[in-house]
């Protein structure tokens, strides 16, 4: 069953930087440079860092940072079989249209070395854990309520699909995607009988279909696959999501739905820019327990795009975003209370919960903030909720 929470939980989106041990052994262990169990006790041993930092600074719910993690998605070239890990440059060989894509990467502002994807080069086949080890590794650590981040199944397969590699095992991207869904629904289940608390599923290129004027951003790691009309692949998303929605057993762990606009810059000029308008549909039908969106920048829109819509209040808990993970800043405590009482205004305040806007460090080699800054961070945002429960004095079983 899922654990009690107090009103207005607090938990992280994901990842957090990794130490330049950490960062030493990932390039180690890629090489075949390092014992893997040598490197799962170091991942392990910085894991607890980050639970005892979160529970120190009074996160409710908590995540383990993704430590082990080379980015948010590209990690899963280890734990499916069938995927290879490959750099931009090895891509190069593969994409037809190089120049366009060279062009591409011009336009990021992270060292295209950061950049790797997963890619389809034969059949999929579960190899038995994707996350579960990284939960049983919290669960060592924590009594407290746990979450696991999980790529969601669009972003894992439009990400994996290289044409002219993934072509040669599987006729579509949508025959791709099926077997995506069949790996993921046993890695929930393992999860669920582990005992997780919040399973969150990433889905930040539903932006990038939305926001980009068909104009494919390749730090979504998800910009290489053919495009489709907006409407048509929005419907193909909606299927995939879905479908592991629907599997997830809402008795046991709430199902959280993730999206942001880009997490690579601290420049916020280059990135997305839109309102949640355009996936109204797809929240109201994908229907997650949770959706954990941000709204702590202007580019994110308004509160009342998303809140004016019925079926999202009636359907979903919010994860507000009230804490920008690219700058140095620490958010104003009333800011953070401001945004919250907007938000009242729509949703009954059992049904929000505060969180950043993303992780702090979605790829490894190239975080956004500094360990100093995210403790700051995270203690207004703890603060925020400690005046709002303090305001409102009761606890609600979630």
């Amino acid at each position: 069953m899922k654990k009690q929470l107090p009103l207005f939980p607090t938990s992280l989106i994901g990842s957090m930087p990794r130490s330049k041990e950490v960062l030493s052994a990932l390039r180690k262990i890629r090489r075949g440079n390092m014992e893997p169990h040598d490197f799962d006790q170091l991942i392990e041993r910085e894991t607890q860092k980050v639970i005892k930092l979160q529970e120190d600074l009074g996160i409710d719910v908590i995540t383990s940072g993704e430590l082990g993690r080379d980015n948010y998605v590209s990690f899963v070239s280890d734990k499916i079989g069938g995927v290879r890990m490959m750099s931009m440059s090895e891509m190069l060989d593969y994409i037809d249209d190089k120049k366009a894509f060279e062009n591409m990467l011009t336009t990021l502002d992270v060292p295209a070395v950061s950049m790797k994807n997963a890619i389809c080069v034969g059949k999929l086949h579960d190899k038995g854990d994707i996350v579960a080890n990284e939960l049983l590794t919290m669960k060592k650590f924590t009594d407290k309520p746990v979450k696991i981040t999980l790529p969601g199944p669009y972003l894992l397969t439009r990400s994996m699909w290289l044409p002219n590699l993934s072509g040669k095992v599987y006729g579509s991207k949508e025959e791709l995607g099926q077997d995506v869904i069949q790996i993921m629904k046993e890695e929930i289940d393992n999860l669920v009988d582990i005992g997780v608390d919040v399973i969150q599923l990433d889905e930040p290129v539903l932006t990038e279909v939305v926001f980009t004027e068909g104009k494919p951003r390749s730090f979504m790691c998800a910009a290489l696959s053919e495009r489709k009309d907006p409407k048509e692949e929005l419907e193909f998303a909606s299927s995939l999501i879905g479908q592991i929605m629907d599997h997830i057993d809402r008795t046991r762990t709430v199902a959280s739905l993730h999206v942001c606009r880009g997490n690579w810059s601290k420049d916020e000029r280059i990135l997305l820019t839109g309102p949640y308008t355009p996936l109204l549909e797809l929240f109201a039908k994908v229907n997650p327990d949770l959706l954990t969106l941000e709204f702590s920048t202007p580019r994110a829109g308004e509160l009342s795009s998303l809140l004016a819509d019925s079926r999202i209040v009636e359907q979903s808990a919010l994860g507000l975003g009230v804490m920008n993970p690219r700058n140095d800043e620490t958010e104003k405590v009333d800011a953070i209370l401001a945004r919250v009482e907007e938000a009242m205004t729509y949703l009954p305040k059992e049904n929000i919960w505060l969180n950043p806007d993303c992780g702090f460090a979605t790829f490894a080699n190239s975080p956004v903030n500094v360990l100093d800054n995210i403790s700051g961070k995270i203690r207004a945002l703890t603060e925020a909720a400690s005046i709002l429960r303090s305001k409102n004095d009761e606890a609600v079983n979630r």
